[in-house]
Formats: C-alpha cells, structure tokens, sequence
C-alpha cells in the first residue's frame, strides 16, 4: 500500500471510530469520505450507522447526487428494511436517470409497492433507460406492468415511433 493509500485507510479508520462514537459526526465527513478515505468510504461510514434511518435520511436529503447514489446503492446492506422507501421514491421523481436507475436497483425491487415499482419501469421506459438495469424485472413483472407497457408500445406505434427492443421482448 502506498503512502496515498495508508493515509486514506487511515482517515477511515479514524472517521469510523468518529461516527462509532457519535452518529452525528457523519455530516461533516460523508461528503469528504471518498477524497480522503478512498472508494467505498461513503459506504463504510454508513455502515457505521448501524441502521440510523433518521441520519441515513438527512444525508440523503442534504446530499449531492453523488452522496444520494452511494446511499440508493448501499441501501440493501444497511438493514433499514421498508423505512428507506421514501429515499427511493424521492429519486425515482428526479430526472436524473442515474438516481432513477439506482432507486430500481435491488433494494427498491425488494421494497416498493408494485405500483410505484411498475411506475418506475415506465419512468426508465420514458427515460430511455435499458430495463436490463432494473432489478427484479423478471420476478416483479405482472399483468398490469405487461399490460401498460404494451399500451405504451401501442402509442408509439401510432404515432409512427419505434419501440425500444425491451419493450417488445416484455409483452
């Protein structure tokens, strides 16, 4: 390890022990995680949470784009079962088709209801997003999704617009 990477591990080191000791000293350093700690630093000090679902909150809330897609993505480690919903339903109504695609990563396959799951596909539909990067496509499909994306094909098709492959190969 060179002289980068000892300095790094041992600002995490030292920030974990900081969160360890008071969940609230994470505000100050989540958002300097990654420069100073290394890849995966965000991650780490979630984990040191230890489910804190009001503090994995306002980082979410307070957070940039980045900070929000390091928390949608380590959601499913973090043992908050069916409390961190609203963090996804929160990205799935952005624009950004990064939030939108990691709010349909495993966690929000395993905990949204299915409407705003089957919403969600059509929002990667609209947004151009592939539905390979949806999880749990295949297990949550149902009726009523196969049916939507098929009526959203059969407009397209009137108005003379192609339909996406993945479209086609769910209904």
């Amino acid at each position: 390890m060179g002289e980068t990477g000892t300095r790094a591990g041992e600002w995490l080191a030292w920030a974990l022990s900081k969160v360890e000791a008071d969940h609230g000293a994470v505000h100050l350093l989540f958002p300097q995680a990654e420069r100073r700690g290394g890849t995966g630093a965000r991650r780490a000090l979630l984990g040191a949470l230890h489910a804190d679902e009001a503090t994995i909150r306002t980082l979410y809330e307070r957070g940039d784009t980045g900070e929000r897609l390091t928390i949608l993505a380590a959601l499913p480690e973090l043992g908050l079962g069916a409390a961190a919903v609203p963090l996804v339903e929160d990205a799935l109504r952005t624009n950004d088709a990064r939030l939108v695609t990691a709010a349909l990563g495993p966690y929000g396959a395993r905990w949204l209801d299915d409407h705003a799951f089957r919403q969600g596909v059509l929002k990667c539909v609209f947004m151009g997003i592939p539905l390979a990067s949806v999880s749990g496509l295949d297990r949550r499909t149902d009726a009523e999704l196969t049916r939507m994306l098929s009526d959203y094909a059969t407009e397209r098709r009137a108005a003379g617009r192609p339909v996406p492959h993945d479209i086609l190969e769910r209904i």
